[in-house]
């Protein structure tokens, strides 16, 4: 005779199997990469620069 299964744990772990694969196909369609993410973040630090450096003085 086989070993008792736990039923719920066994609903919950294809639960868990099923919300990671749709999260990874989730991540996979709509997110970026962490070179793409650092690129875009450097992209903005390099234009808020510029911008910061052509603004007037308000000195006069």
């Amino acid at each position: 005779m086989g070993k008792p299964v736990n039923l719920n744990r066994f609903r919950k772990q294809k639960a868990r199997a099923e919300k990671t694969a749709r999260a990874d196909q989730n991540a996979a369609l709509h997110g970026l990469s962490k070179a793409e993410r650092e690129l875009a973040q450097a992209q903005n630090k390099l234009s808020t620069l510029k911008h910061n450096g052509a603004k007037r003085d308000e000195d006069n």
